[in-house]
Parts: C-alpha cells; sequence; structure tokens
C-alpha cells in the first residue's frame, strides 16, 4: 500500500481541524481515509497556480479545484490588486463563471472574498463566455477579471483564471507576484469574506447583465468586414450548423451570426443546452472530429454549407466543410488561421482599408501557413510564445506604440482574435468570420475546402501534426519533466535521415520571449518539431510541421517525422 507523505498527513490534519472548513468537505476526507494513495494526490501539494490561473480536479484537498483553494487565490489576487491599483476609482473586478459543476459557487466565492477585501465585483448571473470577460474587463474599465472554466478538460474539472486592467491573462512576471501573494495566505482564516448580503448592500457586489451583452455582440459584429457577401449568399440559401457543445457559445454565437444577415443557423438540439458532465460527447474540444458526430448527422440531413463548434468557454472555434468528393472534413486550426488571414486581408485591401503596418501574430507552434499569406499581403507577422497572453501582451505594445495596427492573431489550437476589443481568444468572433468567409466564397462557386487547395498551390502545401502523451498525477508530473531534460541534454543530430539544423531551447529567454520550457527542433528540410509540457493539462505535447511539393508529399514527410520522434519520446 502506497504511505502518505508528511506533508500529507499534516495538510489533512489541519484541513480537518480547521473550523474554517464545513463538515461536508471533512465527511468527504473521512471518507477516503483509508486510501492513502487518493489522499497524497490531493494533499501532496497546492494546487498549482500557473500564468493562466488555477486548474484542476474538483474535490476536497490542496491539490483539488474547490471553495477553499479558491478563496485563497482570491485573497492573494486581491492584494495583487490593491497593491497595482491606480487612480481615484474604487477597484474592481468583473466575473464570470461557464457551464461546469460547481462554476457558479466559485464564481460567487470569488466575489466575496474580493468584496471581503474592499473591491468591487461585478458578476455575471449565469453563464457568459471568456472573450466576454476579457471584453468586459476593458468595457467596464475594471481592474482585473476572473472566470470559473477548465475549457475543454474533462468534466471532473474546473479552473480559475485571471486578467489584468487590459483584459489579458497575467504574463509571468505579473503571475509570479499573484502566486507569491498566495503563498503568503497561509491559512483560510487569512482569507476575508463578506456574506452575500452585506456586499449587495455595501455596493461591493454588482450583478451584471443585458447591457453589458449586448454591448458585447455589437461590438463582435462590428468586426464583420463584408455583410453584402451574406446577404447575396443567403439567397443561395447559405446554411450553418452550429454546436455549442453544452457550453457557454450557444446564445452569443447564434445572436452575432443574426446580427449580420445569417437566417440559417441550425444549432444541434441534443448539445444545445448547459451540461456539466458534457453527456453527448467523449470530450467537450472542437479540435477532435468526435465532438462533431452529430453535428455532421444534421449537416447531412439540410445540406449545410459549414459546421462550426465551440468549446465550453467558448473561446475556440472548430469548422468542418465540404471536401472535393462531398464528405465532411474538419479544417485544422491552423487551416482555419490560414483562410480567416487570407479572408480578412484580402476584404481590406480590396475596401483599400488594409494599413500599413499592419501586423499578425501567431505562436512558435503555429504553422507557416498563415504568416506567408500575410506577408503576401504585405503585413508584418510576429511570433509569441504559446498561449494567448502573449498575443494579448503584443497587442497592448502596439496601442501605446503606434509602431504597428494589430490585424489577427491566432494559435494553431483553435485559438483566434480579430479586432481590439479583448485580449483573449474568441469562438464568437471566429464564429463569425468563417461563416462570413464561407458565405463570400460559396458567392464565388467556392468552398472553403476549394479555397484551402488554392492556397496550397499558392504558398506550398504546409502540414502540422500534434501528437500529446497524457501522464497524470505525481508521477506523471516528474515523467514529463524527464522526457525534457532527456531532450535537452541529449538532442539527436538527424531525424529520418534530415540534419537537426538547430536546437532553440526556449528555457534561455530566445528573441526577447519570457523563458518557457519549450524545445523546437529545426530541420534542414525546413521541417521541424516542438516539445511543450502543457500549462493547463497533465500532458506533454509534441507539434510537427512539414512543407511538401503536394499533399501526398507533406503527409509522407510529416508521418516519417512524427513516427521517428514520437518512438524516441515514448522509450
Amino acid at each position: 500500500m502506497a504511505e502518505m507523505s508528511q506533508r500529507t498527513t499534516e495538510t489533512v490534519q489541519r484541513w480537518l481541524n480547521d473550523q474554517h472548513v464545513d463538515e461536508e468537505t471533512k465527511n468527504e476526507l473521512r471518507g477516503i481515509e483509508h486510501d492513502p494513495q487518493e489522499l497524497e494526490e490531493r494533499f501532496y501539494r497546492d494546487l498549482e497556480f500557473g500564468t493562466g490561473g488555477l486548474r484542476g480536479i474538483i474535490g476536497a484537498g490542496s491539490n483539488r479545484m474547490n471553495k477553499y483553494t479558491v478563496g485563497r487565490a482570491t485573497q492573494g489576487f486581491a492584494r495583487f490588486i490593491l497593491e497595482t491599483h491606480t487612480g481615484p476609482a474604487q477597484p474592481s473586478v468583473v466575473i464570470a463563471h461557464d457551464s461546469r459543476h460547481f462554476s457558479p459557487q466559485f464564481a460567487l466565492e470569488a466575489a466575496l472574498v474580493l468584496a471581503g477585501n474592499g473591491i468591487t465585483a461585478k458578476l455575471y448571473p449565469s453563464l457568459r463566455s471568456t472573450p466576454q470577460l476579457s471584453f468586459s474587463v476593458r468595457h467596464l474599465g475594471a481592474s482585473a477579471g476572473i472566470v470559473i472554466t477548465a475549457s475543454h478538460n474533462p468534466p471532473e474539472y474546473n479552473g480559475y483564471k485571471v486578467y489584468n486592467a487590459e483584459g489579458g491573462q497575467l504574463v509571468p512576471d505579473e503571475a509570479e507576484k499573484v502566486i507569491n501573494f498566495i503563498q503568503d495566505v497561509d491559512s483560510f482564516a487569512a482569507v476575508k469574506s463578506l456574506t452575500q448580503a452585506e456586499a449587495e448592500e455595501q455596493g461591493l457586489l454588482v450583478w451584471l447583465g443585458e447591457a453589458e451583452d449586448e454591448a458585447f455582440i455589437d461590438t463582435v459584429a462590428g468586426i464583420s468586414v463584408n455583410r453584402e457577401a451574406i446577404s447575396s449568399s443567403l439567397g443561395q440559401d447559405f446554411k450553418v450548423v452550429f454546436t455549442p457543445l453544452h457550453g457557454t457559445g450557444n446564445i452569443p454565437v447564434r445572436r452575432v451570426l443574426e446580427k449580420i444577415g445569417f437566417n440559417q443557423v441550425h444549432v444541434v438540439p441534443e448539445q444545445e443546452q448547459p451540461d456539466a458532465d458534457f453527456s453527448s460527447v467523449k470530450s467537450p474540444n472542437p479540435e477532435e472530429r468526435e465532438a462533431f458526430t452529430l453535428a455532421m448527422r444534421l449537416g447531412e440531413e439540410i445540406g449545410a454549407d459549414i459546421l462550426i463548434g465551440t468549446d465550453p468557454d467558448a473561446d475556440r472555434m472548430g469548422a468542418v466543410v465540404k471536401n472535393g468528393q462531398g464528405k465532411y472534413v474538419v479544417l485544422t486550426g491552423n487551416q482555419s488561421g490560414a483562410i480567416m488571414i487570407h479572408y480578412l486581408l484580402g476584404q481590406l485591401k480590396e475596401a483599400g482599408k488594409l494599413p500599413d503596418n499592419g501586423a499578425v501574430i501567431k505562436t512558435i507552434v503555429t504553422s507557416e501557413m498563415g504568416a506567408a499569406i500575410a506577408e503576401h499581403y504585405g503585413a508584418t507577422v510576429l511570433n509569441t510564445l504559446t498561449g494567448f497572453k502573449y498575443i494579448g501582451e503584443k497587442m497592448t505594445q502596439f496601442q501605446e506604440s503606434g509602431q504597428h495596427t494589430y490585424l489577427f492573431g491566432y494559435e494553431e489550437s483553435y485559438g483566434y482574435l480579430a479586432g481590439t476589443y479583448a485580449r483573449d481568444k474568441d469562438a464568437v468572433l471566429a464564429s463569425m468570420l468563417i461563416c462570413e468567409a464561407a458565405a463570400y466564397y460559396k458567392g464565388q462557386g467556392k468552398t472553403l475546402y476549394d479555397v484551402l487547395q488554392e492556397l496550397y498551390e499558392q504558398f506550398g502545401y504546409f502540414l502540422e501534426g500534434l501528437e500529446s502523451r497524457t501522464l497524470k498525477g505525481k508521477n506523471g508530473i516528474a515523467q514529463i519533466q524527464g522526457i525534457m531534460t532527456a531532450w535537452r541534454s541529449n538532442p539527436p543530430q538527424e531525424i529520418g535521415g534530415i540534419a537537426v539544423e538547430q536546437v532553440l531551447d526556449y528555457a534561455q529567454g530566445l528573441d526577447g520571449l519570457p523563458k518557457e520550457n519549450v524545445l523546437k527542433y529545426m530541420l534542414a528540410d525546413g521541417s521541424w518539431f516542438c516539445l511543450r509540457p502543457s500549462g493547463t493539462e497533465p500532458k506533454i505535447k509534441v507539434y510537427f510541421a512539414v512543407r511538401g511539393t503536394s499533399a501526398e508529399d507533406a503527409q509522407q514527410k510529416l508521418d516519417n517525422l512524427s513516427s521517428r520522434v514520437m518512438a524516441r519520446v515514448d522509450a
């Protein structure tokens, strides 16, 4: 039988003896007192506050998502807000939450702790998307934001993401301060809190609603670049199938599409309503083909032109289109991004609105195809580390310096943003933009698949892949660290006969970017692969990219690269 560490034994007893911990939580712990392995997993550490915030399995324990870890994190975040807040106005924080288990309770807990620290909490009463939270922080002039979500993680997870006054997730130097303040909260007695009645009476708990929703919808719809394309295609019976995958995207995506003129939007009925168990899918992730099974069935029934899906907090969007054989294919994040860049910049150029100093921002693990298209239109392309917070940081720098005009930012993991109204990826905007592009090209007798093939012919057959290995718990963390150490200390000289020309170790802080545990290997034929531990899940991710002379050549190169690299990773 596994033994508990001294830290676990002491922390469990502290929770059981703490008068601030309720009986329900204590009974949950008493129910597993004869399972030392489970207790060790729950208590061997404090749930780690990364640059994005907290994310973990729901349950009692210091390494779990519960109202006590949320309260402690909020107490540390409150101190950060109070020490960094400037200006005469009272500091305020906007809070939103998704459809997961305990999301409303965790959101209210955060609000009441902020109120206990004299900070006004502006709380959405029901589920709202993560991009709307980012927008609302900016729109309402708040000091910060919090969203309760675990994005597309399995149902047993929840999370807590924090945002700065710009509406962006905290970058490392900000997060480091918050982490230190959280670590200073050494007991639950140190967490200040008001009751809901006290907070409302003192004006420290304010409820948001329809006015803020309307402002968000109007702003996103305002990014549309060619509404005429929609009205002309509507005459051709343009049909959209949409699945919110039981999350927050249902209402805002439909409202935006309706506002710009789409009148044939069919929502997958089995996935329309919020469901914390995501019971119709194995994973509520639009990156996975299986998530679109029901959407494809409905699409075939009604003859849909495009299928779109958003993840539970509606910051990621996936699209499905028909190929040359009339079969639905799921576009990758890189492919959707390339199409949107081509459409957006092309429309701006045609309208004479493409700025001379325009910039597109992508991450280091995103395809070079979008970069090639952006440069074709005269835009500057900049790379950031993985995580939209870095794209948001660049946007704010552009705003302050005037050096570039932000046009578009994206990640291969289905995250996109056009417009400067937010500082996080927005599936509501991406849904609108890709549907608009599909309607525009339908007016030219093309599908988005046809457009993609034209882009390959013009810019080269770029193809990307992603492999991930999930390694859970304490042992999993050690395994992931071991893999990174082995590749860092003993880098390959060649892969499948292709020389490794350059090793980029981002832990060294390359190209002026923050230090991060990421390794990227550049090969002599222009291919590359990258190893990166996930910041939000117990995974190590391996990214691959090749450029071929044809679809077949690119696929062969990708299969060869992927199989050889993963053979070593798995060994």
